[in-house]
């Protein structure tokens, strides 16, 4: 576990963040539906509820959901345990995806639904909360990583018996 301490820093500090942001939301709105305008028609906190996954897709399909927001974390879980060193970019990707995924996670078991708070209106975007914000975040870091991750060399042959270079 000390190996990827990234990875579980960001999970714990992501879950703890995304459910103290959604009890804020829910202590502070009087109604689901509330907005209080940050920057108005661009920017506004809105008290939403989401039965759908992330961005309200698979709206109503919450008993699915739920199983599959458990069985990915513990899936996650179970291959940064038994994983080979990862690199910090993968430790903090994995770390994003865990902790949305549980976050949200926590409130399809606890309430059947996800409260979802971040309002951007200028592009008419759907409603989200942290835990998206996670999720996607840890996805654009494994790609980065994928990218940046440097391979080891390929040995080349010997010239010498190489089939093509030896009767030369």
């Amino acid at each position: 576990m000390k190996r990827k301490r990234s990875f579980w820093l960001i999970a714990i500090v992501g879950i703890i963040f995304d459910q103290i942001t959604k009890y804020l939301v829910v202590q502070n709105f009087a109604e689901i539906g509330d907005t209080v305008p940050l920057w108005p028609g661009v920017f506004h906190l809105t008290y939403v509820i989401n039965t759908g996954a992330a961005f309200s897709f698979f709206r109503g399909q919450v008993d699915i959901l739920r199983w599959i927001s458990l069985i990915v974390s513990v899936v996650l879980i179970i291959f940064i345990w038994y994983s080979p060193k990862l690199t910090l970019l993968e430790q903090l990707g994995y770390g994003f995806i865990l902790s949305g995924a549980i976050g949200n996670g926590i409130d399809r078991f606890l309430f059947g639904y996800v409260v979802d708070f971040l309002d951007f209106r200028l592009i008419n975007f759907p409603v989200f909360n942290l835990a998206d914000v996670a999720i996607n975040i840890g996805v654009i870091l494994l790609l980065i990583a994928s990218f940046t991750n440097p391979s080891k060399p390929k040995k080349t042959p010997n010239k010498k018996n190489h089939p093509i270079t030896r009767y030369k």
